[in-house]
Parts: C-alpha cells; sequence; structure tokens
C-alpha cells in the first residue's frame, strides 16, 4: 500500500498547494482582523466614551435609529453589547428585490452616531473592506459559491490527506523481527526530526515530514472545520451518525409562524432573557453577558443569544433561545458545549480555526500556523518538483 498512498499524498498535495497557500496567508492576516481593522480605521472601528463613566445606550434604541436611517432596508440583528472601545455593528437586509449599497452599519453605542457603513466583501469600497476581502479570498478564493465549493471539497482532500500523511511517516514494517531491533516507536522517531548536515533536499523532506507531525492535530482542526464550514452537508453525513447533536436548527426551520401580532424589539429581548434565565438554572450554567437579538421574519422566530460558561469563544457567545415571534413560546435552545457532543466538537474546532479563544497568545499561534501551513505546501512542491527533475535524468541516463 505504501506506493498507492505515496501517489495520493502526491497529486492529493500539489491539487491543495496553491488553495493552501492562499488560505495560509490570508488565515494569518484574518487572526488579527479585529485589531487590524481598529488600526487602519480607528474612526469607524473604535469609540471612547464621550465622558468618564458615560454608559452606553440601549441597544434597541440604536436599532431602530439605524432603521429610521434606512428605511429602504430590514434590521433583523441588533447586537446587545459591544467589546470595550469598540464600535457596534449593525446588519442590514434589503427589504425588497432591490440591493442595498450597505449592509453593515458600524454605530458609536454612546451617541448613536454613524461610523461607517459597508457592504460586506466589496473590495471597491477601499480600505474599510480589505480585511471583508481577504476574508473571501480566504474561504472561496473571493469567487462565490464556486468558491466556497471549491474550496469545500479541498477541505476533505486536506482531511484525507493528513490521515495518508501521517500514515507515510511510520516506519517499514519489518517482514521478521531481527535480534536486536529497535522498537516501532524507536523507528518512527527520525520522522518527528531535522537530519543535520544532510544537504538542502533532505532539510526540505524532513521539513515537510516533521512540520506536518508536529502540526498534525492543528492541520486535522483547520481541514475538517473546513468541510463544516464551506459543506456543511458533507460534515453533517459524517458526524450525526456518530455523535449526538441538539437539532435546535432544524426544528427552527421547520416552524411554521404563529398568527397574531408579533412581539415588538423590547418585548422579545425580555422574553429572551426570561427563557435564558430559565435555560441556565436548568443546565446549571453562568451568563457572562447577552449578545444579540434577531428575528427571521419568514419563520417568525426570533433568536437570543448570550455568552455564557457553556462558550468556548471569548467573544459573540452562541448560547442561544428560540421563540416563537407572537407567542413567546419557546422552540428550541442550543448550547455549544455541554449538551451534546458533537455539538461541543463542532464549536471547539470552529473556535480555534478561527482563533476566538484565549487571547492575543493563540492568535499569535493561529498567525504562525497559517504560515506553515503555506510552508508545508511549498515544501511539498519543491519535493515533487526534485523528484521529477530526478526521474527526467535517470531516463535520459537509460537512453
Amino acid at each position: 500500500m505504501r506506493p498507492v498512498l505515496a501517489a495520493m499524498h502526491r497529486y492529493a498535495g500539489l491539487l491543495m498547494a496553491g488553495f493552501l497557500i492562499v488560505a495560509g496567508v490570508t488565515g494569518s492576516a484574518l487572526a488579527w482582523k479585529d485589531e487590524l481593522e481598529a488600526a487602519m480605521l480607528p474612526a469607524v472601528f473604535r469609540v471612547a466614551p464621550p465622558t468618564p463613566g458615560a454608559m452606553p445606550l440601549d441597544a434597541l434604541l440604536l436599532r431602530e435609529s439605524v432603521a429610521a436611517r434606512f428605511p429602504q432596508a430590514q434590521v433583523s440583528y441588533a447586537p446587545l453589547s459591544a467589546p470595550q472601545g469598540h464600535s457596534m455593528v449593525f446588519y442590514l437586509r434589503p427589504a425588497a428585490d432591490a440591493p442595498l449599497a450597505s449592509d453593515e452599519v458600524f454605530v458609536d453605542p454612546y451617541t448613536g452616531a454613524i461610523l461607517g457603513q459597508r457592504r460586506w466583501g466589496a473590495i471597491s469600497q477601499g480600505a474599510i473592506n480589505l480585511l471583508p476581502f481577504i476574508e473571501r479570498l480566504h474561504y472561496a478564493l473571493a469567487l462565490g459559491d464556486t468558491g466556497l465549493l471549491m474550496f469545500g471539497l479541498i477541505a476533505i482532500v486536506w482531511t484525507l490527506d493528513c490521515f495518508i500523511g501521517a500514515a507515510l511517516t511510520f516506519p517499514a514494517r519489518l517482514k521478521k523481527r531481527a535480534p536486536g531491533a529497535k522498537p516501532w516507536l524507536l523507528r518512527w522517531r527520525p520522522s518527528w526530526l531535522l537530519r543535520r548536515n544532510g544537504g538542502s533536499y533532505k532539510l526540505v523532506f524532513d521539513l515537510h515530514r516533521a512540520g506536518g507531525l508536529w502540526l498534525w492535530a492543528m492541520l486535522l482542526v483547520f481541514a475538517w472545520s473546513g468541510v463544516a464550514f464551506n459543506l456543511y452537508g458533507a460534515y453533517a453525513a459524517v458526524m450525526h451518525p456518530l455523535f449526538a447533536h441538539q437539532g435546535a436548527e432544524e426544528i427552527v426551520a421547520r416552524h411554521t409562524p404563529s398568527p397574531g401580532p408579533q412581539l415588538d424589539w423590547p418585548a422579545a429581548r425580555t422574553q429572551g432573557r426570561q427563557l435564558m434565565d430559565a435555560l441556565a438554572r436548568q443546565h446549571s450554567f453562568t451568563i457572562i453577558e447577552e449578545n444579540a437579538l434577531a428575528y427571521e421574519r419568514a419563520l417568525g422566530v426570533y433568536s437570543y443569544s448570550v455568552r455564557s460558561s457553556r462558550d468556548v469563544r471569548a467573544r459573540k457567545g452562541l448560547t442561544t433561545v428560540f421563540f416563537d415571534a407572537a407567542s413567546g413560546r419557546q422552540l428550541a435552545a442550543w448550547l455549544p458545549t455541554g449538551a451534546a457532543s458533537g455539538d461541543t466538537i463542532r464549536s471547539w474546532i470552529s473556535a480555534l480555526h478561527m482563533a476566538s479563544m484565549w487571547g492575543w497568545p493563540f492568535k499569535l499561534f493561529i498567525c504562525a500556523m497559517g504560515v506553515l501551513v503555506a510552508g508545508l505546501s511549498v515544501t511539498g512542491v519543491l519535493i515533487w518538483r526534485r523528484k521529477r527533475q530526478g526521474q527526467a535524468r535517470a531516463r535520459v541516463l537509460r537512453h
């Protein structure tokens, strides 16, 4: 099997190389997305209280203000908190078929002033969309649904190749155990090391092999979470039969809107708080901060989310209750960890992929990982090129 695995690894690597170089380099920048945006455009992304000890305005009043400024749009998502010193982001949806010039609005939470707006990812709008455009490159080569599918398929190949590459580092199987033969682990040990004084080709080969082993677990996290982000159907087809899931998304998607007047936003926030408090008591978790209230008009559903002790992300918690927009009846709840093993896995690999935990040291690690992913692709191509040149010279000599 070893020649077959080697061929599979070689051609999978060549297929993935360009994609992973782009993903690695852009991912390094995206680890610092918030910091870079704030540094480039502080007037849009940074705010300061007008007076010492000033309190932000009520988030739902800010939502009403944004809705009044953009009557052609639906403001169906209201952030209920923002990191200290950062503007609040409100998302717009078109109220009719006509596209919007902007779908994100940045608001000063102390004054309600609109600091900036953008159509997410449209690089023609300049620096305000540089990081979103890099994000589009990162997961879809900025090619929309086509790029999303391409990167999803590459992520599947990458996931499989993680196991193939690891298997190729294993020492050859001994046909017969000779007296004094080293144990398997000792024979595997050189795969983790760099050979000294072995020449440039051996150094490149060892960097590729040892680098892949030392980073293997994180490479697998990147690859499999990439499948979850880009091709969730394929991810679910593997994970749902193996692990338990809460199924909140499926319950909400099947909901039929109830007749009668819909709860307004303040009433919906009050109902969300009550449902979340009951959920916290039932499942013994702590609410750290409330994050967002969203309204899905087509389904007649509100969702209220907080960051809780069940979240692994340091920001933008995903502990959520879903309730009927007319009656306030709870439809479903979703806990990031502790409720279902499959959801816990998904929460962890997503948070690891996006460097949304453990502060700046982990951001630095993910930034370095992006460079190393690109480096593994480059060394793989160099190894293939060197072997191909050797094969060409051998053919010339034979003739």
